[in-house]
């Protein structure tokens, strides 16, 4: 009976061992991405972001293709994150806030006015995340890889200064992370014909049309084909490592719940 007893015990003891480290990898922080197609699963670099995070880290990436920082709200996934966040408390949680792309004017439905319309926009998204004790974190928008005579062009800065203000002038500010600034300094050092290898599709031939930078972001990659806008592995494995290095920079509070090296390839 002993022999049987002691048996039990050291079973009982083993399912122990193996549980234990199960549930110390349950999530114990949060991360969500808020954002649009530059950001999303299949077209940006959101997925390949919440990759370098252990286990112990929730990332959810809820970046929507065709998604300003209007029509975000408009469509109700503000909202649904916002009952989200209320129904599944956990602390901490950061959520990563990247629009500019379809806030630009041409988009009906989802532009934004520059001065009166985007940075309140944003303004009102960091104030409804610290209500409900988020700590909200302001990025600007991804370049996209136009070139013209060898250099790159920008013409989203000025959507990156609006985001820059709004987290400067928060009270308290909030931590940003310009990466326009960033990604368009690696894409310039790298060259046209470099950062076209960043693309989800290879380049077409010179007698295949090329999308516009300007064009519509697309919700899906079903539809997707070679644009200077959206990324494929090979990008998206370039940006989240620019972004990861950046947010441990202004976070440093989720460095232990870093799966890779800051530093980006």
């Amino acid at each position: 009976m002993r022999r049987v007893w002691g048996l039990g015990l050291l079973a009982l003891a083993s399912t122990h061992a193996w549980a234990e480290p199960e549930a110390s990898r349950a999530p114990q922080a949060r991360v969500v991405l808020v954002g649009d197609s530059t950001l999303a699963t299949r077209s940006g670099y959101g997925d390949a972001l919440c990759a370098r995070f252990k286990p112990e880290l929730q990332c959810l990436n809820l970046a929507r293709g065709g998604r300003s920082s209007a029509s975000y709200r408009a469509e109700g996934l503000w909202d649904a994150l916002r009952e989200r966040l209320r129904q599944e408390p956990l602390r901490p949680t950061w959520v990563l806030i990247q629009f500019g792309h379809n806030d630009q004017p041409g988009k009906p439905g989802r532009s934004t006015d520059l001065a009166t319309e985007f940075p309140v926009n944003l303004a009102r998204y960091l104030s409804e995340l610290r209500e409900l004790g988020a700590t909200p974190v302001l990025l600007t928008p991804l370049t996209r890889r136009s070139f013209r005579e060898g250099q790159l062009l920008n013409d989203l800065r000025p959507w990156a200064e609006a985001t820059l203000r709004v987290a400067a002038e928060a009270a308290p500010p909030v931590a940003a992370i310009d990466l326009n600034a960033l990604s368009h300094a690696r894409v310039q050092a790298m060259g046209e014909d470099e950062a076209d290898r960043l693309a989800m599709a290879p380049k077409p031939s010179a007698a295949e049309p090329v999308a516009s930078a300007a064009s519509p972001e697309r919700a899906g990659a079903a539809k997707s084909a070679f644009d200077r806008t959206h990324v494929g592995e090979r990008g998206a494995q370039l940006f989240s490592a620019l972004v990861l290095r950046e947010l441990l920079r202004v976070q440093p509070a989720l460095a232990p719940y870093a799966l890779s090296p800051a530093a980006a390839e």
